[in-house]
């Protein structure tokens, strides 16, 4: 028996970054990129490393532009880790495992570092693998298993990181999320509800692809920033977590052209009160100035934001190409096909 699943891309189109601070958010997954993970049973157990793993280079300087632009840490230990807090879960709430052992290899064309998931990818995909190869699925709720991923990264690999990503690249299409703390920490996941992506106006995505920034780092200063209780920190994340209850609000009346403007104000907030990067913030600058909305779909090196119509995406795509970053139409359809 082959199993073979995959997690997409995705994209936090508001609220983000409060769904770390028991916000809301919207967010959205897409099919122009994904990590796909192929479980097999084996005699023994065999995490096969993946092309993030590589550790063979044409010569001496290739390997420290990669260790320079990626780091030192690949896919691998976020298999293990979304693997130890698997197995840990089904023991302690007596979800006994069949007596087989599994080779698995995994996969992922997602860009590295720009942020749209990559890592968060690999371990949803991770997962979904497993509780599919013991056959474990009746007894793991959904609404548990994007708690488990981020479980993983979060407190077996200490990389500070928010909700959002793992309910997005489990539940795919575009999902309203509120996590709410008293809910939350009672439940142990918060209140997950479906949109028709269909009611959103146009959007597009945009990268650099030469860009590489890892998230953990940005979301480690903003925790330490949000447990010194700045009272400016603390209205921030409540702005961001009002500003997607209103494009929920928006998208639920029938009423999508609300939402440019508040992805708009969203990055805006971003920026006042973190202080972006020029070089993170001319992505959003050059794709304003074409007409378009803009704000960053993750911690940088992505954005997401709206058009009016096809004169202006080709407008963004020219503007953005001037500083090396490509422009995508999210095929969000294509992460809720079967």
């Amino acid at each position: 028996m082959i199993l073979r699943c995959c997690s997409y891309s995705r994209a936090g189109l508001l609220g983000n970054p409060s769904d770390g601070y028991f916000g809301k958010t919207i967010s959205f997954s897409f099919a122009n990129f994904c990590s796909k993970v192929v479980i097999y049973e084996s005699p023994e157990i065999c995490l096969v490393p993946g092309s993030e793993d590589d550790g063979n280079f044409d010569n001496f300087p290739d390997m420290v532009r990669e260790i320079e632009r990626f780091g030192y840490y690949g896919g691998i230990r976020v298999v293990k880790a979304t693997a130890k807090v698997f197995y840990h879960y089904c023991q302690s709430h007596g979800i006994e495992l069949p007596a087989r052992n599994f080779t698995l290899r995994y996969q992922s064309n997602i860009p590295r570092l720009v942020g749209l998931s990559g890592s968060s990818g690999i371990s949803t995909a991770v997962m979904r693998a497993l509780i599919a190869f013991y056959e474990v699925d009746e007894h793991i709720p959904l609404a548990i298993v994007p708690t488990l991923c981020w479980r993983a990264e979060q407190e077996e690999l200490q990389i500070t990181c928010g909700m959002q990503d793992r309910v997005i690249q489990i539940y795919n299409g575009l999902m309203y999320m509120d996590f709410e703390k008293e809910a939350f920490l009672e439940r142990g996941y918060g209140d997950y509800r479906r949109i028709d992506f269909n009611l959103l106006p146009n959007i597009y995505i945009a990268y650099d692809p030469h860009r590489a920034e890892f998230s953990g780092t940005y979301h480690r200063k903003l925790r330490a920033l949000f447990e010194q209780e700045r009272p400016d920190i603390i209205s921030a994340m409540s702005e961001f977590a009002d500003i997607a209850r209103q494009g929920y609000e928006a998208l639920m009346a029938g009423k999508p052209e609300k939402l440019p403007a508040l992805i708009n104000a969203n990055f805006d907030l971003r920026d006042r009160i973190f202080n972006v990067s020029p070089e993170n913030k001319r992505m959003v600058e050059y794709a304003r100035k074409t007409g378009a909305s803009a704000k960053f779909a993750g911690s940088g090196g992505a954005i997401v934001g709206s058009y009016e119509c096809e004169q202006m995406y080709e407008r963004l795509k020219v503007s953005l190409a001037e500083i090396g970053c490509e422009v995508i139409k999210p095929d969000i359809a294509g992460t809720l096909t079967p």
